[in-house]
């Protein structure tokens, strides 16, 4: 049996010397935690209660999978600015060719991030949320991008350090690289293990704390890192839909993310980074809650229009939006194809969907226009 600890008496670590610098090594996380604070029971309840609405309202949208790819593009770009790449989602939804060169590289790490979200997402089906389901995302994440040399899909087997321009003037030195596996096989433990009793939600707190501290990779950990929050609540049944992504609460003010992950390391207060974490778990339920129910809302309003405007296309525009929904942009020969018009008529409707303000034209092109289904994008702005 492991031991009880109190997150108010919380030891984070001790430092260890390297050649000319110190590095910080975390105490392990597989314990059996307790506390007698009752704001944090409170927060608990609270992000639970949100988490549990998220589930119920997610189970009434009629399918709900077109609506998870916006989410998920979301996440992909908010959490990829946290990282520094300049790409918006309007931009992240495009294919590469209607992308401007310069802008490729953000376009591409955004893409890779998305890519790599949902095969994580669908392995879980098979494989438990592990190391090794952490590499095979991070090789997904960095194929192809910067970082591409930085051993994607293995542990880093240096040391690295966080800003500052060498391990002499560094912010935060991690871990030497030779405690990196035992640490991981510690966090993953936590995770799950099943003789201690520890909410999930606690649980993952403390493990995303533990993730960024250890940072395992030579890059692309603070990703893999907001990642691993939702991979564990879907693992865990408490998600039945990967709808919610904290990037954009701790992108919000970055700074105090890295504050409160700092302060943990500094002066062992657990409890307020764990506040600070739940209080992000209640605020992007509730406010992926809203969003569904603005795109349930926006779905039943353009229907509508639709049925008073179409005519004889009616169904062939309901056809048409059912694609927008999944993919929000569409070339008029895309049109063509989806509804199976000649290309007069699929012109035709789009020119409807415009005058409308379903769609509107984003390429300035007066041929091969491209369209975007801007009043959807609108809402994960």
């Amino acid at each position: 049996m492991k031991k009880t600890f109190d997150i108010e008496s919380f030891k984070a670590g001790h430092f260890e010397k390297g050649t000319g610098y110190s590095y910080f090594v975390p105490e392990p996380i597989n314990n059996q935690w307790q506390w007698k604070d009752a704001q944090l029971s409170t927060l608990l309840e609270k992000a639970s209660i949100s988490l549990g609405e998220l589930n119920s309202f997610a189970r009434l949208v009629p399918n709900i999978d077109l609506f998870i790819q916006l989410h998920v593009t979301k996440e992909a770009v908010i959490s990829s600015r946290i990282e520094g790449t300049q790409t918006n989602i309007d931009e992240a939804l495009l294919p590469e060719e209607e992308i401007n060169p310069e802008r490729r590289n953000d376009w591409l790490e955004v893409r890779n991030y998305s890519e790599a979200m949902k095969h994580a997402i669908k392995e879980l089906e098979k494989l438990p949320l592990s190391s090794r389901l952490l590499c095979k995302t991070h090789e997904r994440l960095l194929s192809g991008v910067r970082g591409k040399h930085k051993m994607p899909g293995e542990f880093r087997k240096s040391q690295i350090w966080i800003d500052g321009a060498s391990l002499n003037d560094a912010v935060f030195i991690p871990p030497a690289h030779t405690y990196v596996n035992e640490l991981m096989g510690d966090l993953e433990n936590f995770l799950h293990n099943e003789d201690i009793y520890v909410p999930a939600l606690i649980r993952i707190g403390v493990a995303h704390y533990q993730f960024e501290t250890i940072h395992p990779f030579l890059d692309g950990n603070g990703r893999i890192g907001r990642l691993l929050i939702t991979l564990f609540l879907v693992s865990k049944k408490i998600l039945h839909q990967p709808l919610l992504y904290l990037s954009v609460f701790f992108e919000k003010n970055k700074c105090l993310y890295y504050d409160n992950l700092t302060h943990v390391r500094e002066k062992n207060d657990l409890m307020h980074w764990l506040k600070y974490f739940l209080t992000g778990v209640d605020e992007t339920a509730r406010q992926a809650s809203n969003t569904l129910s603005e795109i349930l809302k926006l779905k039943d309003d353009v229907e509508n229009t639709l049925r008073n405007t179409a005519g004889r296309r009616t169904h062939t525009a309901l056809v048409l939006l059912t694609h927008l929904f999944e993919v929000p942009f569409i070339h008029v020969k895309q049109a063509e194809e989806v509804c199976n018009l000649s290309t007069k008529a699929a012109n035709d409707l789009v020119n409807l969907f415009v005058h409308q303000g379903i769609l509107k034209e984003v390429s300035g092109k007066t041929r091969y226009r491209l369209f975007l289904f801007e009043p959807y994008l609108n809402l994960f702005k």
